[in-house]
């Protein structure tokens, strides 16, 4: 008997061309590529396959006395993109 798993995650890399922070966390991240992992999990009791987001994390490699230390931050697609809005200037050269 073959089951299903009930989760599943996904990885891609966000760019940031300045330094930026994120909601819910004090400190400013400094600009670079990062990594996102979104956990989604099987919506049950459908006639069809379907995931929702369950987690979304930035990772945060440490720096200077926190190198080599990995860090996950809890945070929402909402906070990555307007982050990533802000970092595009999007912010402030689109608004009417």
């Amino acid at each position: 008997m073959r089951t299903r798993m009930n989760t599943r995650s996904s990885r891609l890399t966000v760019t940031f061309s300045h330094p930026f922070s994120l909601a819910g966390y004090e400190d400013e991240l400094p600009a670079g590529a990062y990594e996102v992992i979104v956990e989604e999990e099987l919506i049950q009791g459908l006639s069809f396959v379907a995931y929702r987001t369950a987690a979304t994390y930035l990772l945060v490699h440490g720096r200077g006395g926190r190198a080599g230390r990995t860090e996950l931050r809890l945070i929402t697609q909402n906070d990555l993109e307007t982050a990533q809005s802000r970092d595009s200037g999007f912010d402030t050269k689109h608004q009417s």
